[in-house]
C-alpha cells in the first residue's frame, strides 16, 4: 500500500484526518470490507503512516527512497510492492489493486466492483468512472482561442442527446498481477470502466480539497467500512468464486507521476 510520507499540496496529507479517521486509515478499511481483497499492504516511507497503517489493520513494507520522489510513478511503487510480498509470504498475487487513500469517500463497494471484474475474468484492468455531463475546452496554442474537446462548438445538443462520457475519479483500480507486470501500465487488455456515485468524487490536492471533505463528511454520515451504496442494485453480481492466490491492494494517490508508464 504505497502511501509517501511528502505532500507539496497538504503536507501530512495522508495522515490528514476526515470524521476523526486519518486518510490512510480510511481507505485501509473500506479495502478490508471488500470481499474479495485478502490482503492490504502499504508501502511507505513514513514511520507515522505505517503506524497509522498497521493500526488500521494493514501490512507494512517499506518504500525505497528511490521510488519515493516527487517523480516517481504509482506503477513502480506497484511492482516494488509486488515483488516484496509475494517473497515475504511465498505466495502469487492474482489481481492487485491501486487504490487512492486521498479520495476520502471510497466505498466498500467501489473496491469490490473493480477487484471482482478482474479477478472473475470480466477484465484484464479496470477502474472507478463517474458520469460526466461538461462540456470541455481547450485553448488553442499559440492562439489561445478555445476549442470544443468533447463536442462540436458549433453544435450545442441537450444533455440527453449527448453521448455519456465518463470521468476517473482516480479512486481505485485493478489489474491482472501477471498482466501488469507485462505491461508495466495501469491499463492494458480490456479495461473495463466502473461506475461510481458522482456524488462521492472528490480528490484531496490542496487545502480547500481537504476543507470539503471534511464539511460533506457528516453529510455523507460515513464511517469506512460502513458507507452505503447508493444504488445496490445497479451493477452486475461479477463476484467471482474463490481464488487461489492473494489479492493485494496497494493504496496510493494515482496522480503523483509525470508519466504512468515506467522507463
Amino acid at each position: 500500500m504505497p502511501a509517501r510520507g511528502g505532500s507539496k499540496g497538504v503536507p501530512g496529507k495522508n495522515l490528514a484526518e476526515v470524521a476523526g479517521i486519518p486518510l490512510v486509515a480510511r481507505a485501509v478499511q473500506a479495502c478490508l470490507a471488500a470481499p474479495t481483497v485478502t490482503d492490504v499492504v502499504v508501502s511507505t516511507d513514513s514511520q507515522a503512516i505505517a503506524d497509522a497503517a498497521e493500526a488500521a489493520g494493514a501490512d507494512v513494507i517499506r518504500r525505497p527512497a528511490a521510488i519515493s520522489g516527487d517523480t516517481a510513478s504509482s506503477e513502480a511503487a506497484v511492482l516494488h510492492t509486488l515483488d516484496a510480498f509475494e517473497e515475504l509470504h511465498s505466495v502469487g498475487v492474482d489481481v492487485v489493486l491501486l487504490v487512492q487513500c486521498t479520495s476520502p469517500f471510497l466505498t466498500p463497494s467501489d473496491v469490490e466492483s473493480v477487484a471482482a471484474a478482474v479477478a472473475a475474468g470480466a477484465a484484464d484492468s479496470a477502474l472507478t468512472v463517474a458520469p460526466f455531463h461538461g462540456f470541455l475546452w481547450r485553448e488553442g496554442e499559440g492562439d489561445g482561442a478555445g476549442h470544443g474537446v468533447n463536442h462540436d462548438k458549433a453544435v450545442r445538443p441537450r444533455r440527453q442527446d449527448r453521448p455519456q462520457d465518463l470521468l476517473e475519479t482516480g479512486a481505485a483500480y485493478a489489474m491482472a498481477a501477471d498482466g501488469f507486470r507485462t505491461a508495466r501500465h495501469r491499463f492494458f487488455g480490456r479495461t473495463l470502466p466502473v461506475a461510481t456515485d458522482p456524488a462521492r468524487v472528490l480528490e484531496i490536492d490542496d487545502p480547500h480539497d481537504l476543507a470539503r471533505a471534511r464539511l460533506l463528511a457528516p453529510l455523507f454520515n460515513v464511517r469506512p467500512g460502513t458507507q452505503p451504496d447508493p444504488k445496490p442494485d445497479s451493477r452486475p453480481d461479477t463476484r467471482p468464486t474463490p481464488r487461489t492466490g492473494p489479492t493485494l491492494t496497494p493504496l496510493e494517490h494515482p496522480h503523483t507521476t509525470e508519466g504512468n508508464q515506467l522507463p
